[in-house]
């Protein structure tokens, strides 16, 4: 898959995702859903809270 058309299907501009490849940008977690979504994968985040 073409860096053009994951970023269209994503609904993404080129360059963002240029620059998040290269680990030059910055990625919301909104953008990095809509990439994975494409790709069909998931992202998993857990959050842990110190014990007080």
């Amino acid at each position: 898959m073409t860096q053009p058309y994951l970023a269209e299907l994503a609904g993404i501009s080129v360059n963002t995702l240029y620059k998040l490849e290269r680990g030059q940008g910055k990625a919301s977690l909104n953008i990095l859903e809509k990439i994975l979504d494409v790709l069909g994968m998931e992202i998993q985040i857990d959050v842990n809270k110190p014990v007080v």
